[in-house]
């Protein structure tokens, strides 16, 4: 099906025509109005109807082909390959994102660790000496492609156990067990993949990740996990809003 969208172009602001309309067809995926499969006008038509130029139209597809949110195919046009899971920078967890997001998300245990943390991770964590912790391995799927690579460190008395952790996802299990948390310092970065990361991915060495180290707080000011995930570059992002003051 080819999806004519109702597109507005400001030709007043400094922005570039051409990324304004890459917005513009992102926006529409994310939002739902344009779905995996659907078509886009061609370059001809859609340059007509918008008033811009090819090479204007073409910059602006390119930017999103570059990013893996369509694809060019011959006889057939170009097409939306997948809806990029956005996530706002605020507290919530990669789970309950990609549900709110119409997605489906499983998760593959890759390790469950009960032991005694060493002393960087324990001072991390805030435990006593000789208090256990639990180091948690998971790759997170989104429709059943691979999304990210996610690993947790908890004190040991408050961690679900494995089952849950596949079911339901971390912070839910948490929240069951009447911890709630409230704060968290996040650290969002890139990286190229380590080949670990690149097999539990499939995807090249060295392909684009995006990083998040997190430590999350409970109401008491108590440290409760620290998180280290990474996130395939052309499937997720981070959004936030800038105010000035």
């Amino acid at each position: 099906m080819i999806t004519q969208l109702a597109i507005q172009l400001d030709r007043s602001t400094p922005i570039p025509l051409y990324h304004q309309l890459a917005q513009a067809i992102e926006s529409a995926i994310v939002g739902g109005e344009l779905t995996p499969g659907d078509r886009l006008e061609n370059e001809l038509d859609l340059a007509k109807r918008l008033g811009l130029s090819r090479p204007t139209i073409r910059q602006a597809i390119q930017e999103l082909v570059d990013k893996g949110v369509l694809v060019r195919k011959r006889g057939v046009g170009t097409q939306v390959v997948q809806n990029p899971v956005h996530r706002s920078v605020e507290l919530t967890s990669l789970f309950d994102d990609l549900t709110g997001a119409g997605l489906h998300p499983t998760t593959q245990l890759l390790e469950y660790r009960v032991h005694i943390p060493d002393h960087d991770l324990r001072d991390e964590l805030q435990l006593e000496v000789g208090v256990e912790a639990v180091s948690i391995k998971r790759l997170r799927r989104s429709n059943g492609e691979p999304l990210a690579v996610m690993i947790n460190h908890l004190p040991a008395e408050i961690s679900p156990p494995p089952g849950e952790l596949e079911a339901d996802g971390l912070y839910r299990g948490l929240r069951s067990r009447g911890v709630h948390i409230r704060l968290a310092r996040q650290r969002i970065g890139a990286k190229g993949a380590d080949p670990g990361e690149a097999e539990i991915l499939g995807v090249d060495t060295g392909a684009a990740l995006l990083t998040m180290q997190r430590t999350a707080f409970d109401d008491s000011g108590k440290v409760v996990e620290i998180g280290r995930h990474v996130y395939l570059a052309d499937h997720y992002f981070f959004e936030t809003t800038v105010v000035s003051r």
